[in-house]
């Protein structure tokens, strides 16, 4: 009889999985006739990876380094393979076989897992899956392409179930599935989204740490916790190489501490706190968990022609009215512009707020705790007070942007805590009195809450953001703010009914009108249709185009074919149009710019404060009709980062520039300088061509050098790889060599004739070596001793977890023959 029960459960999960596929594919319908998501973060990825990806498939290895985008920068973040996280060969295959579904069904059945080790009913554990899966946000990431969050946000689920079976009695097989799904939300890339899980499983262990002394059964706690310890070393070992890369890289990108003393009160050991709290989430904005279009929805959501905005365009004459509503943004939120809000569901929230009157004990605290925190957090820069000292005392807080984030907590706690609530009621867990008064307040509370913003609509504010005055004019604003207000009202009794749907099976089920599976099949319905709707306003068949149109999101055109015509190995372009937030030029080129959130901070530092000046000059010199000879010459970061050719329209040919300083040169002087401060501002006023600036600390490289630079001397580039450059060098006496590459030391190692030898930087962000007289071979090479050593550790802690697996899986079936045999059953 157990082995029948046994594989009957076997084939219900295999079924659940199965209608997990179906119902994702039927919301993601396009993808069956082999059409692809168009995403414009997986776009920017094909441009920024290019180069490292080509030489992948040319040669078989990692170049780990590409200088496609900012003068060059480590691919750690971009597309690097680590081998050694055997992971990798679940994971992958996964989402070659499902492709953007992988997502969609990831989320479904990891949450499935969670409740289902939380002992929640089967059915009832699918209508919670769907109720998280399908969270707004969840599917809006999707079009947008951010692939890696929402992998990170997918394995969270299994990853806490993990944690909860370790601390319920079972520390063997929940630290198993701890390590296993921590070493994929690991693999998967998006640190932020694990750090916030990493804030989930601390305020977890606090609350099991408090009952624990209560109940006096600390021993038990530490068992537990020393089990997931050890769980949590075998998959930080199998991420070893990816973790350790970007921890070493991170110190030098955007999110480390700048050097410059300016703007010091901005300044964190990482992200400046303006940059961080740029897309905080409005306190007020909360409110989207219940109404979706409580702040009008996404930025690119607009009236349409059956609109009082519309009527307003018309009766003032505007011509192509049809075109002109299509710039008119519903959203009037806090945030500078949104893809669309964070909507858990209506029946979600009310489910929520009945787990707060009928749930006790530890996992209700656990869960109200992290559900309020994550809310306080979205609100970033509207509670400055409280995300300044965060940012100065939280350790590693201040490596993340964009608050608005810290809601992917909420987005769990929040269908977790409900389903469980239910699943208690359903199950007799919890006296009909009380239940009978939640189930009322809540009504009361979450119905009655929509139902009053859908009769008075005007409680809600102004219905307009800081942005609506420089946005419309003023004959057209009051139009705007009527549409804002009918779409708000519409959502708000739509949340209503929902509301009122759910409570009224709830309240059937308990007078005997209705039984529990027909309940929970009413109510997952009813969570489906709700957010199923919601999400379709935002991710939906037009989001779709044929794979052929995907493969290459950049064609070519006349400005790249004018410039892949010359043939020289290695030189850098610039696009004038959007330079630091388009990875279209790097798909073709050596760009100075680029798209990636984990720059360099001395080449941000640069962009700042030479770059982008320079630009404007460049083009004000331009558009004055002064010659491309006299503009060019006073643009000397761009020149010393060898911009061989400027783009200013994608249909006609490129500028060159005259001046650029090629791939390295000698200069007949150097200036030393004490700090960053003094070196950045060095750089306002001097001719690399002919002058080096060094930072003080460098000193030991240049004392004693006599530059002299020797005109009839030489310098080429011979071979090009994005990890290794070779140059062919002859001088009659020693020369100050400048690179026009991107100094980074955590990996690149100079050569000369085979032999290792220091370089060091110059001009900020430029690589220099002093190069002894004579005819000589220099080599750079990019050789990360944290990337390949990273790599071994990495198949070891791999191959212990799996040796882990297969002993536990040896016992499990030892001790199943043993039962069957007890039980007289044949095995």
């Amino acid at each position: 009889m157990a082995k029948i029960n046994g594989f009957r459960n076997i084939l219900i999960n295999l079924g659940i999985i199965l209608f997990f596929i179906v119902l994702s594919y039927a919301y993601l319908s396009p993808l069956l006739e082999g059409k692809v998501l168009r995403m414009d973060d997986i776009e920017h990825h094909k441009g920024m990876s290019k180069e490292l990806v080509d030489y992948r498939e040319k040669t078989g290895e990692e170049a780990v380094w590409t200088n496609s985008m900012f003068g060059g920068m480590p691919g750690y973040m971009i597309s690097v393979v680590y081998p050694g996280n055997l992971g990798r060969y679940v994971a992958k295959p996964i989402r070659k076989i499902f492709s953007t579904a992988s997502f969609l069904i990831l989320y479904l059945i990891g949450f499935y897992v969670l409740l289902l080790s939380l002992k929640v009913n089967r059915w009832l554990s699918v209508a919670g899956a769907i109720a998280f899966a399908f969270s707004s946000y969840f599917l809006i990431i999707l079009g947008a392409g951010h692939m890696s969050k929402a992998n990170a946000i997918a394995w969270l689920a299994p990853v806490i179930a993990g944690v909860l079976l370790a601390f319920r009695g079972k520390p063997v097989a929940g630290t198993l599935l701890f390590a296993a799904a921590f070493s994929l939300e690991l693999l998967s890339g998006h640190l932020q989204i694990t750090y916030y899980g990493f804030l989930m499983i601390a305020l977890l262990g606090l609350v099991e740490l408090i009952f624990a002394i209560r109940e006096k059964m600390l021993p038990a706690f530490f068992k537990s916790l020393l089990f997931l310890l050890a769980g949590a070393v075998i998959a930080i070992g199998m991420n070893f190489s990816r973790l350790y890369t970007s921890w070493e890289y991170s110190k030098e990108t955007i999110r480390g501490p700048s050097e410059l003393t300016s703007n010091s009160e901005n300044k964190t050991s990482g992200l400046d706190k303006d940059y961080v709290v740029q897309w905080s989430y409005g306190i007020d904005e909360t409110l989207t968990l219940l109404i979706p279009n409580f702040k009008g929805g996404g930025s690119l959501i607009n009236p349409g022609v059956d609109s009082e905005s519309f009527r307003a365009l018309q009766s003032q004459g505007v011509q192509n009215p049809r075109q002109t509503i299509q710039a008119v943004s519903m959203y009037h939120g806090d945030q500078p512009g949104t893809s669309g809000p964070v909507y858990v569901g209506a029946i979600v929230i009310f489910l929520f707020v009945l787990g707060l009157f009928v749930l006790k004990g530890r996992i209700k605290w656990w869960l109200v705790s992290a559900t309020v925190i994550s809310i306080v957090l979205s609100w970033g820069g509207n509670i400055m007070w409280l995300t300044s000292f965060l940012l100065d005392y939280l350790p590693f807080y201040n490596k993340f942007r964009a608050p608005s984030m810290t809601l992917v907590i909420a987005e769990l706690t929040i269908p977790l805590l409900g389903i469980i609530g239910l699943n208690d009621i359903l199950a007799g867990k919890v006296d009909k009195k009380i239940w009978l008064n939640g189930l009322k307040w809540s009504f009361v509370i979450t119905g009655g809450v929509s139902l009053l913003f859908a009769v008075m609509p005007g409680i809600s504010g102004s219905f307009t953001n800081a942005t609506d005055a420089m946005r419309f004019p003023e004959w057209l604003m009051d139009s705007v703010i009527a549409d804002r207000k009918s779409m708000f009202r519409a959502d708000a009794f739509r949340s209503f009914l929902f509301i009122a749907l759910a409570a009224g099976a709830l309240y059937l089920w308990q007078a005997k009108k209705i039984k529990t599976v027909p309940l929970v099949a009413v109510v997952g319905v009813l969570i489906l249709v709700d957010l199923w709707a919601v999400d379709k306003r935002y991710l939906n068949n037009d989001n779709f185009v044929p794979s052929r149109q995907a493969e290459n999101p950049f064609p070519i055109t006349p400005v790249d074919q004018a410039i892949l015509q010359d043939k020289d190995l290695y030189y850098r372009v610039l696009p004038l149009q959007n330079p630091f937030q388009d990875a279209r030029t790097s798909y073709y080129h050596k760009d100075i710019g680029g798209y990636h959130a984990a720059k360099l901070r001395r080449y941000q530092e640069l962009i700042g404060h030479h770059i982008q000046p320079e630009m404007q000059r460049m083009v004000a010199g331009l558009q004055a009709g002064s010659s491309i000879d006299s503009v060019f010459g006073q643009l000397p970061v761009i020149n010393m980062l060898n911009a061989r050719y400027i783009i200013f329209d994608l249909k006609q040919a490129p500028i060159r520039n005259p001046h650029p300083l090629g791939n390295a040169w000698f200069v007949s002087d150097f200036k030393m300088v004490g700090n960053a401060d003094d070196e950045i501002k060095a750089m306002e006023s001097f001719n690399p061509e002919q002058t080096a600036i060094v930072d003080q600390r460098f000193m030991q490289h240049v004392q004693g050098v006599t530059v002299a630079k020797d005109a009839a001397g030489s310098i080429e580039l011979t071979e090009y790889q994005p990890n290794y450059l070779k140059y062919n060098y002859s001088a009659a006496t020693e020369q100050f060599t400048v690179f026009s590459d991107i100094y980074y030391d955590k990996g690149w190692n100079a050569y000369i004739d085979g032999k290792p030898v220091s370089h060091f930087r110059v001009n900020y962000v430029l690589r220099a070596l002093v190069v002894p007289a004579g005819n000589h071979t220099i080599e750079f090479k990019f050789e990360p001793k944290s990337y390949y050593t990273g790599n071994k550790v990495s198949y070891a802690s791999s191959f212990l977890l799996l040796l882990a697996i297969l002993g536990y899986a040896g016992v499990q079936v030892r001790k199943r023959k043993a039962l069957l045999k007890d039980n007289g059953e044949d095995e």
